[in-house]
């Protein structure tokens, strides 16, 4: 059995750290914390590899890719490199449904491009159908915390970008419920391709979302041993109407996810912050669906 085998076999993933260096801020690290604690906790080896500028990425090394944000002068040569050493790899990789978090200035530069407050044009990869326009110093910022739905649940994080994105046919990670998301217009935060993710959600994004970091691992476990299940990742808040009323509702089907690999972890601590931010905006049945959240082990992500 394929199952019988999974609990006896070493695990292991690869993750793609692209630009540890120049794109590093807000806490973005954090995610890669995470993401290896999680990991560690069900006895998972994680490795993490750091992808620079000159460096070649060949998909087949990775189960897992991410890249963080940065300022405007490290992202001219990092848009470079994606686009003449990097793209056939992370296409290849994206189409092939690995798992990808971008976030900040890794979203813009997967988008078709940025256009500066000064200076040239940005070419992105064009893996979101979206763009993304800085309208100058005079218009302000999108700065402070944001809470978006996201399947039936919320994510929650802090966002600071001065660029505006718009989506084409790409489709939104979430709907802002408080904050600015994507354009502080249209009230879309983040995009959507197969399994590859952008977002302006720092601080970092995954130690207030552990749901949101599971399925990530979880894609990128399915991925690479097969495990299939029958039915469907559901991320339980309680109940939909304390949801409902704070208008958390999904901008598309949940994820059809297999049966999982991740045992259930003791998860208070991050849901009681994710509650807190969730107060601080005045989202209080959403914050208060969240704690119930910690009291019971999201049944999806038990083995």
């Amino acid at each position: 059995m394929i199952e019988d085998s999974l609990e006896t076999e070493h695990l292991t993933l690869t993750l793609g750290h692209l630009y540890p260096d120049q794109l590093n801020l807000y806490g973005d690290r954090g995610n890669i914390l995470t993401l290896q604690r999680r990991c560690q906790l069900r006895a998972i080896e994680l490795r993490v590899v750091g992808l620079g500028i000159g460096d070649a990425l060949a998909p087949d090394e990775y189960d897992m890719l991410f890249i963080g944000g940065g300022q405007d002068r490290e992202q001219a040569p990092v848009a470079q490199d994606v686009c003449e050493l990097k793209s056939i790899g992370l296409w290849a990789a994206v189409e092939d449904d690995m798992p990808l978090l971008a976030v900040c200035g890794g979203y813009q530069l997967l988008a078709h491009y940025y256009r500066p407050a000064e200076g040239p044009d940005m070419r992105g990869l064009g893996v979101f159908d979206a763009w993304t326009i800085h309208k100058g110093a005079r218009v302000p910022r999108c700065i402070g915390d944001v809470a978006i739905s996201w399947h039936g649940s919320t994510l929650v994080g802090f966002e600071n970008h001065g660029g505006r994105t718009y989506l084409g046919k790409a489709q939104p990670l979430g709907k802002v419920l408080k904050g600015h998301g994507n354009n502080a217009e249209d009230h879309t935060e983040g995009a959507v391709y197969r399994n590859a993710y952008g977002t302006y959600l720092h601080g970092s994004l995954l130690p207030k979302n552990p749901h949101f970091a599971d399925h990530l691992i979880e894609l990128a476990l399915q991925r690479k041993y097969g495990r299939r299940s029958q039915t469907s990742t559901n991320v339980q808040l309680t109940t939909a109407n304390a949801s409902a009323s704070n208008g958390v509702t999904s901008l598309a089907a949940a994820p059809q996810e297999a049966a999982t690999l991740l045992s259930a972890l003791d998860d208070t601590l991050e849901w009681e912050a994710h509650a807190a931010l969730l107060e601080r905006l005045g989202l209080h049945d959403a914050a208060a669906a969240a704690l119930r959240t910690c009291t019971k082990p999201v049944s999806a992500f038990q083995s």
